[in-house]
């Protein structure tokens, strides 16, 4: 299977090798032992090939892979599909081990009252994401047609149909930890074609999308509720269902499509467990443009004008769309700097300019070194990256140096490449907020940063002329959604891990036993907005650190031992005689795994089985004296920080 293009037998050629050797490791039953190498084959496969491989995931066993793989997540997934659905199981799996997750995955009956579905209850330790997909195609209002029918009689069983929706999404707001996952209902032909008169195919072309409209909206408006859009789906795919599967066999939905939707719900449990990626490290010859700048010159090379320089533009013009929304530009070329910032804002017709790039590295060394150097300038993992490149030996290199880097090949033709970046949907999240919109502004102050860093004499230097101040705030209704999307995406500085939607954290600013707290910060190069968030409750004379979390962009400034000394101090002046907290070791969080030790609390539970959970490290720090004890010394104020007086923002 492959797209056809202008060098479609490459790209057919290219997935062969990763097709014969994961399939070499299902026949030999290493598929779990070798997930790690499995989910790096995956991804050297054209994501709109991978329904050919997909059939090799549908038993993997995530118990298996948690075996030998501790560290993998693992996504519980319950399916309820009005039809056959069993293909979708392999499908999502490839899709959801593409992103380095194993699936464990559930099948439960469906019952015309949706809040009755039987979803599976996952183990208290389960801490993985957990999805409920609600799978519905138009034979759920078919079904309640009787013969003959007219368009009146659809539109009472479509809304029959949507409030039973209605009341399952508001039951799950009962159902913390899980996410349920609805879609629109495709409109059949066969359906539409049975109505002879234009008049009623109209009314029911209304009904349908006005149902469509209500299922999305009930998703906008639930708390733990999503829904995947089918009709970007199906402008993609190739027909809805094979009429003898679907007769036959209630195969309702075929193979392309349901590839399509796997991939947008692996795009959603990337999007909960703080997966997406947040910068794009770009070529340019052939990619950006047209040409080659160094032998055509800044003048030369095809941005508008020419056989193919329309297609340019227009991938500029997508790449502009995605930095306005937060996502990271910059450039990774093998071209010299001067000319290369000639063309970004010399050049007439280029969409994108060079304020729009945050990091440009344009030189001999090998495009990994650069990215990896880009990624610690801006304070971002690896894993936060895409690279984007129209030849192959580069995106080979990046794939084989840095397997946690997303690569994207644009051979060919350029009208392709938004296709091909876009597919793979590497930037989804559950909301944009104005922190996302302001990012390209603040992170242009790194190279700023590190000038000062590199005429700095010590770290104290740098960090005395850094001018920091942090400010701890009541959050404001409008900081909610930055403060769920903390949780979403931090992953580094994040003591638990624990994933929070924006009405949950309403709800824990609504508690009087919750304490909220946002970090706001700022210094002489510009302002960073919320930064951080502390989560605690108040237990009677304790109070306990849920989670406290940090972006990777204001490490090593002492931010956090600012906010722990003046929470400490908080609490004590509201009459609490301890605090406690809390960690839970992840993937990534390993490195503040001593953070609460190293600023004077004792660890509770070195076994880490109380108090949280299994695994989980609870840690104390007294306030006052007690059997004999004084109270443990609070950590120093880093002199460099100065701390504002808490207030709302």
């Amino acid at each position: 299977m492959s797209t056809v293009t202008a060098t479609g037998t490459e790209r057919a050629a290219e997935p062969a090798a990763p097709v014969e050797r994961l399939r070499a490791l299902h026949r030999g039953g290493e598929l779990a032992r070798s997930f790690p190498a499995a989910t790096d084959l995956l991804r050297r496969i054209p994501i709109a090939e991978l329904d050919t491989v997909a059939r090799l995931f549908g038993g993997l066993d995530a118990d298996e892979v948690a075996e030998h793989h501790p560290a993998t997540p693992a996504v519980r997934v319950d399916v309820c599909a009005n039809g056959t659905a069993a293909e979708l199981i392999p499908l999502l799996g490839a899709h959801l081990a593409r992103s380095g997750m194993s699936m464990r995955a559930h099948s439960a009956p469906y019952t015309r009252d949706h809040t009755r579905v039987p979803w599976s209850e996952p183990p208290a330790e389960d801490e993985g994401p957990r999805l409920r997909l609600l799978l519905l195609d138009a034979h759920a209002v078919v079904e309640e047609l009787a013969v003959p029918w007219d368009v009146a009689a659809v539109e009472t069983a479509l809304g029959d149909l949507l409030g039973r929706i209605e009341a399952l999404a508001a039951a799950q707001r009962a159902a913390a930890g899980s996410t349920l996952v609805l879609n629109t209902l495709p409109l059949p032909a066969r359906l539409v074609d049975q109505l002879v008169d234009i008049g009623s195919r109209t009314r029911l072309g209304i009904a349908w999308r006005e149902f469509n409209t209500g299922l999305l909206r009930i998703a906008e408006a639930e708390p733990g509720t999503v829904a995947v859009d089918t009709a970007p789906i199906l402008a993609e795919t190739g027909p809805l269902y094979d009429d003898r599967l679907a007769c036959y066999a209630r195969v309702h939905l075929g193979t392309e499509f349901l590839s399509g939707y796997a991939r947008e719900v692996a795009a959603t449990v990337r999007a909960l467990s703080g997966r997406a990626r947040k910068a794009l490290a770009l070529d340019l010859d052939g990619t950006l443009w047209g040409g080659v700048l160094g032998e055509d010159g800044p003048e030369g090379i095809e941005v508008a004008g020419g056989s193919r320089g329309v297609a340019y533009q227009e991938f500029q013009r997508v790449l502009a769309q995605l930095g306005a929304q937060g996502v990271l530009l910059t450039v990774c070329s093998r071209n010299e700097t001067e000319p290369v910032e000639r063309a970004l804002s010399d050049h007439p017709e280029m969409a994108l300019r060079r304020e729009d790039f945050v990091a440009l590295a344009a030189n001999r060394r090998p495009k990994p070194d650069n990215v990896a150097e880009i990624a610690r300038l801006l304070g971002l993992g690896r894993d936060a990256f895409v690279f984007v490149d129209d030849t192959a030996t580069e995106a080979g290199a990046m794939r084989d140096l840095l397997p946690e880097v997303g690569v994207v090949h644009v051979a060919g033709d350029p009208a392709l490449h938004p296709r091909r970046l876009l597919e793979e949907a590497w930037f989804r999240t559950l909301e944009t907020t104005e922190e996302d919109r302001t990012r390209r502004e603040r992170y242009r102050g790194e190279a700023r940063r590190e000038e000062l860093r590199q005429a700095s004499g010590s770290t104290v230097d740098y960090l005395r002329h850094l001018g920091v101040e942090v400010e701890l705030l009541r959050p404001a209704p409008e900081a909610v959604a930055r403060l769920a999307q903390l949780t979403q995406r931090t992953n580094q500085f994040n003591l638990t891990t624990e994933r929070l939607g924006a009405d949950e954290v309403r709800d824990r600013l609504a508690a009087p036993d919750h304490w909220v707290v946002a970090v706001r910060s700022r210094d002489r190069f510009g302002e960073h907005g919320v930064v951080g968030a502390v989560f605690a409750r108040r237990e009677e004379d304790r109070l306990t650190v849920d989670n406290m979390l940090l972006s990777c962009r204001v490490f090593d400034r002492g931010i956090e031992t600012a906010c722990l000394r003046a929470l400490l101090v908080e609490a004590r002046e509201q009459g609490c005689t301890e605090v406690v907290g809390r960690y839970r070791p992840s993937p990534r969080n390993g490195r503040f795994a001593a953070l609460y030790t190293d600023h004077g609390f004792t660890e509770r539970n070195p076994g880490g089985t109380a108090d949280g959970g299994a695994g989980t490290r609870v840690f104390a720090h007294r306030l006052t004296a007690a059997q004999g004890c004084g109270p443990d010394a609070l950590p120093d104020h880093p002199d460099h920080i100065r701390l504002l007086s808490p207030s709302r923002g």
